[in-house]
């Protein structure tokens, strides 16, 4: 981003690189702030608000244009003088000034529009304009310093109209919600990518927690299909619009390039995937490229990817349009290129969760629950969670949603997972659970239905560690416990077991598109379904081996697809769970 400021699509860009605003003065004279006003006062008057009418009886005949440079000279003299001293200064504010309670009501509305704009700043770390920019290794105190400046402009206006101080003060974040430093990274780049050259890496992050986003969709549907032509051969990328995230995905390396309009699902990212250290990406060629936005020629959305032989890359590509603003569209397929990868390598991409139990007896178990969308995997482990002070000693995250299974030097199933963050439903965990972690959390449209939270659950170094499989359990969501049954019942052969697997049966919950008992190959559409003939033989190879070594192969009912047992479900299938962890 080359520009001071852009506002797009309820997004707003901040570059401190070339402009940072110190002083009040500044901050009112800015480009950035002549912005906001102009598309504040365009929104009002689309929707001839009061508001509006009042101001445009007070500045009768102006255009939009003059009654944006109007305010901003307004509230310069405001920052200074008390209404009574601004009037004797310039009486053409006395009308729009006599009216103190309306001025008020301007004053808080324009501050509102501000603060639910998406709010993003950025420093490019190599290149500082002298006297404008602001140093990069201060970015935090730059932030800081920033929303300090808002909030003081903001407050010094209104006791200025006021003519006293309030008594009670809020300390709201009225700068960025986050802030990013940036950085080019020169590697070798293949020619099919040069329009990828020029982008920004992403080097450090900073978020204003919590950060509460609005995408325009809220499930995500379909498959991401595999085409044999490289899909950015007719793509237009602009460099000055995108940025992109270093993200150790498992153990592969993945430059993850989004377009500005989706900055949001790039800036969460971080809560799900490790950001590479630079050390780790300079000049290194990736496993894994995803362009998420870019624009093509076609009307249709594209969520499609490419297996580069030639540069031994495996490319996603998702074009740009409404249709998938959606994190599930950012995550699922950065998942898929890597499943397919893995798939590749003879590994078994399992979309499930994985846990390592410690009960307070002090026997212990590592527990993968395997399952699709709702199946109740995550369920699962927030039951775990909410029990654990009762039966647990120790829990460690392994993978929340999708993890891999490797045989060994010796031949034995070792798991290991992918990301270090859960993409949960906020229905789906516990009422209080969500406020405990809303320090560190990010919310997406947490007002609907399907609304989701985004959190970290482990650290890189367990993701990556390699744990052995004790249990390996299908999460069956779609039948009832009947009286004198268990909520966990075991196969007695890899094929009674890959039977149930393969299916990948549940009771869909509008975490997408679907709706009544569905199946799905595998219960994973990102990879294994794609590459079902390949999957097929991994099953084979991974099931006869779990049963030769005794790992324990089942089902276990959640019960999450049953009216009335949402809760209680994956509740009792914890208790029995742990009971059998305690007998091991």
């Amino acid at each position: 981003m080359e520009k001071e400021f852009s506002l797009s699509n309820d997004k707003v860009m901040i570059n401190f690189t070339v402009k940072y605003c110190e002083t009040m003065e500044k901050l009112l004279e800015s480009y950035g702030f002549k912005r906001v006003v102009y598309s504040y006062l365009e929104k009002i008057q689309k929707r001839k608000t009061n508001i509006y009418k009042y101001i445009n009886d007070s500045f009768p005949n102006s255009t939009i244009d003059e009654i944006t440079e109007n305010l901003i000279s307004l509230f310069k003299l405001l920052t200074i003088e008390k209404t009574t001293e601004v009037i004797k200064l310039n009486n053409k504010y006395e009308k729009i000034l006599m009216k103190k309670e309306n001025f008020i009501d301007l004053i808080e509305d324009l501050y509102k529009y501000w603060r639910k704009l998406e709010r993003y700043t950025i420093l490019h770390s190599s290149k500082v304009n002298e006297g404008e920019g602001y140093e990069s290794v201060s970015f935090v105190e730059a932030n800081k310093n920033f929303s300090k400046l808002v909030l003081n402009t903001y407050r010094r206006i209104e006791e200025h109209v006021l003519e006293y101080k309030p008594t009670v003060y809020r300390q709201l974040s009225a700068g960025g919600n986050a802030s990013i430093v940036v950085k080019k990274n020169n590697w070798d780049i293949p020619k099919e990518y040069e329009m990828l050259k020029n982008i920004p890496f992403i080097t450090s992050m900073l978020l204003n927690t919590p950060f509460i986003t609005y995408p325009k969709k809220n499930t995500r549907k379909g498959y991401f299909e595999e085409v044999y032509k490289n899909p950015l051969e007719n793509a237009d990328v602009n460099n000055d619009h995108f940025f992109c995230y270093p993200a150790k995905v498992g153990k592969f390396l993945a430059y993850i390039y989004f377009h500005r309009d989706f900055m949001s699902h790039g800036i969460t990212l971080c809560n799900l995937f490790e950001m590479a250290k630079e050390e780790e990406y300079m000049g290194a060629k990736p496993d894994i490229i995803y362009v998420f936005g870019a624009r093509d020629n076609d009307t249709k959305v594209k969520t499609v990817f490419y297996d580069d032989n030639k540069n031994n890359i495996m490319l996603g590509y998702v074009s740009h349009g409404d249709e998938i603003d959606y994190f599930g569209y950012m995550k699922k397929m950065i998942l898929t290129l890597h499943n397919v990868l893995m798939i590749k390598k003879g590994n078994l991409p399992i979309h499930g969760a994985m846990v390592n139990i410690v009960m307070k007896n002090g026997k212990s178990a590592n527990v993968i629950i395997m399952g699709d969308s709702g199946a109740g995997k995550s369920e699962s482990l927030e039951a775990f969670r909410a029990l654990s002070e009762d039966y647990i000693s120790d829990m460690t995250i392994v993978f929340d949603d999708m993890g891999t299974l490797k045989l060994n030097e010796n031949g034995k199933p070792l798991a290991y997972g992918t990301e270090i963050g859960a993409f949960v439903r906020l229905d789906d965990l516990d009422q209080g659970y969500a406020f405990k972690e809303i320090d560190r959390s990010i919310f997406m449209n947490p007002d609907k239905i399907n609304a989701r939270l985004v959190m970290p659950v482990a650290t890189y170094k367990e993701i990556i560690k390699g744990y052995p499989v004790d249990l390996f359990l299908y999460a069956n969501n779609y039948e009832d416990v009947k009286e004198g049954e268990s909520e966990i019942e075991y196969f007695n052969s890899p094929e009674e077991a890959i039977k149930v697997f393969r299916s990948g049966a549940r009771m869909a919950k509008g975490t997408t598109s679907e709706t009544g008992l569905v199946e799905s190959y595998f219960a994973n559409p990102f990879g294994p379904h794609q590459k079902q003939e390949e999957t097929d033989k991994l099953l084979n190879l991974y099931f006869n081996n779990m049963f030769e070594r005794g790992v324990k192969v089942g089902q276990i009912k959640t019960c999450l697809g049953i009216p009335g047992k949402e809760k209680e479900g994956p509740k009792n299938a914890a208790i029995k769970l742990f009971d059998i962890i305690k007998s091991l």
